[in-house]
C-alpha cells in the first residue's frame, strides 16, 4: 500500500484522537479553574454552577441539535416535525422538575407581565431567527461547533440589545403619551431620567401597570402539591403539550407515516403507532429533550438551596458581600434569574463594552436600576452562556462534528439582521425562546405559549421572505447567465 493510501486510512482516527484529546483538554482546564476559583473564595460556587450547567446545556443542545430556528424552518419549509417534537418532550418534563423544585421551596421562577408586547416581540424575534438560521440556545452550540456565522448572531444579539435599551430622548416621539404620564407619575430616580428613551417609557409606563402569574398562583387552593403539579404542570404545560403534538402528527407526520404503511382506513391503533412512531423519530432530539428537563429543573433546585444557603434573593448581594460593587444596580442587584436564560446576559456583555467605548450605559432601567452591569468575569448568567459554548465544543470535538465555518458576505448578512431583529423582539417579549417560552411554560405561566405564537407566526413570515429571496436570487443569477 503507497503512504498517500496509508495516510488516507489513517486520517479519521488521528482526526478523532485529535478531537477526544482537545475536548477533554476543555473539561480539564474548566475544572482546574473552578478549582483555582473556589480556593479564593468558596462563594464563587454561585457563579461556578451557572458554568458547569451551562456545560451540560451545550452537550445536549449539540447531541440533539436543539434549536427552536430549526423546528420552525423544518415544520414550514419541509414539514418535518423532528425537532418541534423535541422541544415539547422538553418543555413536558421540566413542567414536571420545575413543579417538583417549587414544591420544595427552592424556584426562582418569576411570572413575565402579561400584555401585547409578548405577541409582538416574540413575532421579530421569530422572524429574525430563520435569517439568523439559529434561536438563542441554538446560536450559542452552532459556535460551540466551529460555525462563525452563529458567533455572529451572537455579537449582533448582544450590542442590538444594549443599544436598543438605551436608545435615548430621541426616541420619546414614538412613545404613547400615557407611558410618559405614567412613568412620571412613579417618580423614578433623578439619575435615570423618565424620558430616557422609548424602552424606558415601554418598562415604566407600560410593563409596570401589567400583572402576571402562573396557573398555581390563579387556582390558590391551599394546596400546594395540587396548584404546581394540577396547576403549573398538567394544565399549564403537559395538556397544552399534548394538544401541540396532536396537532404536528395530524398536519406534518400522519400523511407520510399512512402511506408508508399503505393503510386505507387507519383504525386508532394505527393512529397511536403513528404518534409513537412521530415521538420517538429521532431518538438524539427526544433524549435530549429529557436531558434538558432533568437539568433545567436541578438548576433551580441547586441555585434556590444557594440562596436559601447564603440568605440572599440575587447574586448582587452575595457579589457586594464579597467586595465587588462595580457594575451592580442602583439596587444593588445583577441579572440572577436562577435558570437557564439566554439573551439578558449577552444585553449585558454588549453594554459592559460600549461603555467601556466610551457610552454611558447604565442611564437608563435596563442596566441602571434592574440587571446591572457587571464585569462579565463576575456575571454568572453570562458564564452559563459561556458554558453552553464549550460543552457544545466538548461533544462536536468527541464526535469529529467541529469545524471552522466561515461565512459568505450574504450569510454573514443574515446572521447580523437576523441576530439584531431576535435581540430587539426580545426585549419588547421580554426573554427569548428560552427565557419567554421554554421557563415560563413550565412553570405554569401561559404568557409563555403567547409569545410561542407570536414567534412561531414570525418564523412562518420569515420562511416565506427567505424563499422568495432565494427565489429572487435564483431568477437574477439565470438573467445574469
Amino acid at each position: 500500500m503507497s503512504t498517500d493510501a496509508t495516510q488516507a486510512v489513517s486520517t479519521p482516527s488521528t482526526f478523532a484522537h485529535e478531537g477526544g484529546y482537545k475536548a477533554m483538554f476543555i473539561i480539564a482546564a474548566v475544572a482546574v479553574l473552578s478549582v483555582v476559583v473556589l480556593a479564593m473564595d468558596t462563594r464563587w460556587i454561585y457563579l461556578l454552577v451557572y458554568v458547569w450547567f451551562g456545560l451540560a446545556y451545550g452537550v445536549l443542545l449539540q447531541y440533539g441539535r436543539f434549536c427552536m430556528a430549526s423546528a420552525v424552518r423544518d415544520l414550514f419549509a419541509v414539514k418535518v416535525p423532528r425537532m418541534a417534537v423535541g422541544v415539547m418532550i422538553a418543555t413536558a418534563l421540566f413542567s414536571i422538575t420545575a413543579g417538583m423544585v417549587t414544591v420544595g421551596g427552592y424556584s426562582t421562577f418569576h411570572a413575565n407581565p402579561l400584555g401585547w408586547h409578548i405577541i409582538f416581540g416574540g413575532l421579530i424575534f421569530g422572524f429574525g431567527m430563520v435569517f439568523a438560521g439559529g434561536c438563542a440556545s441554538g446560536s450559542l452550540y452552532k459556535s460551540g461547533e466551529g460555525n462563525m456565522s452563529s458567533m455572529l448572531v451572537l455579537v449582533s444579539i448582544s450590542f442590538s440589545q444594549a443599544l436598543f435599551v438605551d436608545m435615548g430622548s430621541w426616541s420619546n416621539a414614538f412613545a404613547p403619551d400615557s407611558w410618559v404620564a405614567s412613568a412620571v407619575d412613579k417618580g423614578m430616580p433623578e439619575e435615570l431620567s423618565a424620558t430616557n428613551g422609548w424602552f424606558d417609557l415601554f418598562n415604566a409606563g407600560y410593563i409596570w401597570d401589567l400583572s402576571g402569574g402562573t396557573v398555581a398562583q390563579s387556582l390558590d387552593t391551599g394546596n400546594v402539591w395540587f396548584d404546581v403539579f394540577i396547576g403549573n404542570a398538567l394544565l399549564g404545560a403537559i395538556l397544552p403539550t399534548i394538544a401541540v403534538l396532536i396537532v404536528l402528527y395530524l398536519t406534518t407526520y400522519r400523511k407520510g407515516y399512512v402511506r408508508r404503511l399503505k393503510l386505507a382506513s387507519p383504525g386508532m391503533k394505527d393512529e397511536m403507532r403513528g404518534f409513537w412512531a412521530m415521538m420517538t423519530a429521532s431518538k438524539n432530539t427526544a433524549l435530549a429533550g429529557l436531558g434538558l428537563g432533568v437539568f433545567a429543573g436541578l438548576q433551580m433546585w441547586v441555585t434556590g438551596a444557594l440562596r436559601e444557603y447564603y440568605n440572599i434573593d440575587n447574586f448582587g448581594t452575595l457579589l457586594e458581600k464579597m467586595g465587588h460593587t462595580d457594575g451592580l444596580s442602583m439596587n444593588l442587584t445583577v441579572f440572577d434569574p436562577g435558570y437557564w436564560y439566554i439573551t439578558t446576559q449577552e444585553a449585558q456583555l454588549g453594554g459592559w463594552i460600549l461603555e467601556g467605548l466610551g457610552r454611558d450605559t447604565r442611564d437608563n432601567i435596563f442596566f441602571g436600576l434592574i440587571n446591572g452591569l457587571p464585569n462579565p468575569l463576575v456575571n454568572a448568567p453570562l458564564w452559563m452562556s459561556v458554558g453552553i459554548i464549550l460543552g457544545a465544543a466538548v461533544l462536536a470535538l468527541t464526535r469529529r462534528e467541529f469545524k471552522w465555518k466561515v461565512p459568505n458576505i450574504e450569510t454573514a448578512t443574515f446572521a447580523l439582521v437576523g441576530g439584531a431583529l431576535m435581540g430587539i423582539g426580545a426585549r419588547v417579549g421580554m426573554g427569548c425562546n428560552v427565557g419567554a417560552f421554554f421557563a415560563a411554560v413550565t412553570n405554569g405561566d401561559l404568557s409563555g405559549w403567547i409569545f410561542l405564537a407570536g414567534m412561531t407566526l414570525g418564523g412562518l413570515l420569515g420562511v416565506k421572505a427567505f424563499n422568495m429571496w432565494i427565489e429572487w436570487r435564483t431568477e437574477d443569477d439565470e438573467f445574469n447567465i
